[in-house]
C-alpha cells in the first residue's frame, strides 16, 4: 500500500459505502455508476467502499455477474479524476474462503488498496475458522477488518477472536458497527492489547451514534499504563448521501471536538439516519432508502435493486422528507445542483 494511503486511513477519512444504480429493467446504469463515484470524489470525500451492502450482495449471483464490472467503473473514475491528494479504494469481500480469496484477487488487480471483508454468511465457521479466513483473505489484499454485530444481522465474537484477528500482520484497519458498547469495547480492548495496536485504524459504521463516535477517545488500561485509541473515520452507507455536508462535518468535528453543540448535532444525525435506514422496520429499507435520496436529487433514476425485496417501506418516503425539511442544514442539494450542471451524461 502506498504510504500516502495508509496515512490518510491512519489519520482517518470518509469514506461512503458506493451504491448500485439501476435502471428500470434492473440493469446496470453505467452512466449514473460511473457519476456517483464523480459525485464522491467531487464532495471532499476521502475514498469509496464498493461491492459492499450498499452495493447490493447481489452483485455476486451468477445471473448478475457485476462484482468486477462495478469495482472495475469505480477504480476507471477514480484514475480518471488525476487526483492530486490520496483516496482510498476499499473493496468489499464476501463469501466462503476461497470466494473471498477470489474475490480480493480481483480488487488487488483492479487497483483497490483493501479489503472490507464481510464475515455474514459464515455462521458455520468457527471463530478460530473466521481468523484463518481473515488472514487467508491478508496474505492477497490488506485487510479491512468488519464487526458486523447481531442487533444488525450478525454475531458475537469474543475478545479472544478479535485479538487473534489483530495480530493478522496486513490487517490495517477495523469498522464496528457499535450498536452495542460492550461488543464495541472488546474489540478496542483486543486492538489495544496488541502490539500492533499502532498499525490499525479504527473505523465507525454505526449508524445510531455516528458524531459522538467520532467524538469519543477510548483508554484502555493495558500493562499498568493507559493506551488511547479512537475511531479515526468511518466506512458508512449514510455517507453516501448528503457527502459534501458529511465532509464538512467530519472536518468541523476534526478541527473542534470540544465544540459541545456538537452532541446536539449527533442527534439531528441520528434521527435522519432512522429515516435512511429504516429501523422501525428491522432495517428493510437501508439501501432503498439511500437510493431515494440519490433519487430525489437527481444523481440516480430509481430506487430499484436487484432484489424485489428490497424496497421502500410503508411511510419510509415520508420520513426522509421530514428529516431533509427539518435538518436542511446536513444536506447538499444545492452541491448536487450545481454539480449536474457540469457533470453532464
Amino acid at each position: 500500500m502506498d504510504a500516502s494511503i495508509k496515512s490518510l486511513l491512519y489519520s482517518g477519512t470518509v469514506i461512503p459505502a458506493h451504491p448500485l444504480a439501476l435502471t428500470e429493467d434492473r440493469q446496470l446504469d453505467e452512466a449514473r455508476q460511473r457519476r456517483l463515484t464523480r459525485y464522491y470524489i467531487a464532495s471532499g470525500a476521502g475514498g469509496v467502499a464498493v461491492g459492499v451492502h450498499t452495493t447490493q450482495f447481489e452483485i455476486r449471483w451468477p445471473q448478475y455477474n457485476l462484482y468486477e464490472r462495478v469495482l472495475r467503473l469505480a477504480a476507471e473514475e477514480i484514475g480518471k479524476a488525476r487526483l492530486n491528494r490520496p483516496f482510498i479504494r476499499v473493496a468489499g469481500i464476501a463469501g466462503p474462503t476461497a470466494q473471498a480469496v477470489k474475490e480480493a484477487g480481483i480488487a488487488r488487480d483492479l487497483g483497490y488498496h483493501i479489503g472490507l471483508v464481510s464475515l455474514g454468511g459464515l455462521k458455520d465457521y468457527s471463530e478460530t475458522q473466521l481468523v484463518q479466513h481473515v488472514a487467508a483473505v491478508a496474505e492477497v489484499l490488506p485487510v479491512f477488518g468488519f464487526y458486523l454485530q447481531p442487533s444488525v444481522g450478525g454475531r458475537i465474537l469474543s475478545y479472544d477472536c478479535w485479538r487473534r484477528m489483530a495480530d493478522i500482520p496486513n490487517l490495517l484497519a477495523i469498522k464496528t458497527a457499535p450498536f452495542n458498547r460492550y461488543q464495541t469495547l472488546d474489540v478496542f480492548r483486543a486492538v489495544c492489547h496488541s502490539e500492533r495496536c499502532d498499525e490499525i485504524a479504527m473505523y465507525t459504521g454505526n449508524d445510531d451514534n455516528i458524531v459522538a463516535d467520532l467524538l469519543t477517545t477510548y483508554r484502555i488500561p493495558v500493562n499498568g499504563k493507559i493506551v488511547e485509541k479512537r475511531f479515526a473515520g468511518g466506512l458508512l452507507g449514510h455517507w453516501s448521501v448528503w457527502t459534501s455536508k458529511v465532509v464538512e462535518l467530519f472536518n468541523k468535528i476534526r478541527s473542534n471536538p470540544a465544540d459541545m453543540g456538537l452532541m446536539s448535532t449527533n442527534i439531528a444525525v441520528t434521527d435522519m439516519n432512522a429515516a435512511l435506514f429504516d429501523p422501525s422496520h428491522s432495517f428493510k429499507g437501508s439501501i432503498a432508502g439511500l437510493h431515494e435520496v440519490l433519487r430525489k436529487q437527481g444523481l440516480m433514476e430509481g430506487t430499484w435493486c436487484l432484489s424485489d425485496h428490497e424496497v421502500l417501506s410503508p411511510g419510509q418516503a415520508e420520513e426522509i422528507e421530514r428529516v431533509m425539511r427539518e435538518y436542511p442544514e446536513h444536506t447538499d442539494d444545492e452541491f448536487v445542483r450545481a454539480f449536474l450542471e457540469k457533470d453532464k451524461i
